[in-house]
């Protein structure tokens, strides 16, 4: 993996972390605001989550191509 491929990498890392962790600090907020509609927003929280992990996966595997 080139010098390029470790920035790649980290950056992924990176944005992932912050993706899941604003998606859960906003569904935690929904969940307080609006706790009746705690089951949807959990759903919602989880399949946002998979998404954006899925996505960063890729970003990680495609740095060890590149």
């Amino acid at each position: 993996m080139t010098g390029l491929g470790v920035i790649g990498a980290g950056l992924a890392v990176l944005g992932v972390g912050l993706g899941i962790g604003r998606i859960g600090g906003s569904a935690m907020e929904g969940i307080a605001r609006q706790p009746e509609a705690t089951d949807k927003i959990q759903s919602a929280m989880i399949v946002a989550a998979a998404l954006i992990e899925g996505v960063g996966l890729f970003a990680i595997a495609s740095t060890f191509w590149a």
